[in-house]
């Protein structure tokens, strides 16, 4: 009797262990092995991620200590053919904005070893405004250094506003496949009346001013108002004729579908005067201005600039502007 007592006082004691090859205790063993593997891999993976924030740390000083220079690094100092990047749609928030245009353009002009400017353009175009912009300040900086040649040279395409520009360059060059032309003004939108009929949706709609929601998408079209915004269609369309036959003079051949809006080809564009050859932006440098060497005067954003903007960007801002904005373009 004593012996039981003393059995199960041992089996009910705190201090009792399992047998080192019992169930219980392989049981604990791998407990403890995985909660000592989990904190391995916790510590590793910690030390990744600190080093990872610690090299990017290092990739934005880095950045930030760049120094800021619009214009190519490699510019030599001998004859150089400036070049002037024109490519996108040309408007207030985009490359090829008439700000970010002028810009390295007063640069090249201020630069005395360059030999002349060349536009390279590749746009299909955009705002009116912003083009007669560019096209007004190359004329006003050819006032300031008469014997600085500016030359527009067409990639793909130079069409609308992007060709507003360039005729205000000396002579305008492309390949004979280029898209030339497009002399026109557009201003469209959308109409979404019968649409919310449809869906049963009622639009609530107050102003001061008779035609102040005159371009207004959910409200019904009005005719006196359609043919009041033709009216300042058609005053943009004669601005641009006025300029590009300033621009390119005697040079332009007569055609009933010069300033149509329609678009022509390099080879096409030549015969009809809207360009006065086929050459390249390199064959442009060395023919007309006798060098080899080409420095890109283009804006370029600092690194961190562009970081910045692209972190800032709004997702939904270009399509809510499609549905509720209107403006002109050239086309």
């Amino acid at each position: 009797m004593d012996d039981m007592n003393n059995r199960t006082e041992a089996q009910g004691s705190p201090s009792a262990r399992p047998a080192d090859d019992s169930k219980e205790w392989r049981l604990i063993e791998k407990v403890l092995m995985d909660m000592q593997g989990e904190q391995r891999r916790a510590r590793r993976w910690g030390i990744f991620f600190k080093s990872l924030t610690f090299l990017y740390l290092i990739a934005i000083l880095w950045l930030i200590r760049m120094p800021v220079d619009d214009v190519a690094k490699d510019m030599g100092e001998g004859p150089h053919a400036a070049i002037i990047e024109v490519n996108g749609p040309i408007a207030a928030d985009q490359d090829a904005s008439a700000d970010l245009i002028v810009g390295s353009l007063r640069k090249a002009f201020e630069d005395e070893a360059a030999s002349g400017v060349i536009l390279r353009i590749n746009s299909p175009g955009g705002s009116p405004v912003q083009s007669g912009y560019v096209y007004d300040e190359i004329k006003r900086l050819k006032e300031t250094r008469p014997d600085f040649p500016v030359y527009a040279v067409i990639m793909d395409i130079g069409a609308s506003g992007a060709y507003y520009i360039a005729a205000a360059a000396d002579e305008i060059y492309a390949d004979k496949a280029s898209l030339v032309g497009s002399i026109g003004v557009v201003g469209s939108g959308f109409g979404f009346v019968d649409a919310m009929e449809k869906l049963g949706v009622e639009r609530r709609l107050y102003t001061a001013g008779e035609h102040k929601a005159f371009l207004d998408p959910f409200s019904p079209e009005n005719e006196e108002e359609k043919q009041f915004w033709n009216s300042v269609l058609d005053v943009t369309h004669k601005q641009f004729i006025e300029q590009v036959k300033a621009g390119r003079g005697d040079r332009l051949k007569s055609h009933p579908d010069m300033f149509s809006g329609l678009v022509w080809s390099g080879e096409q564009a030549l015969e009809l005067g809207l360009v006065d050859g086929l050459a390249s932006s390199s064959q442009v440098a060395r023919d007309k201005l006798g060098t080899e060497e080409m420095v890109n005067y283009t804006y370029q954003p600092h690194p961190w600039e562009e970081l910045v903007r692209q972190f800032g960007a709004s997702i939904g801002s270009g399509f809510a502007n499609m549905l509720t904005s209107q403006s002109l373009t050239l086309r």
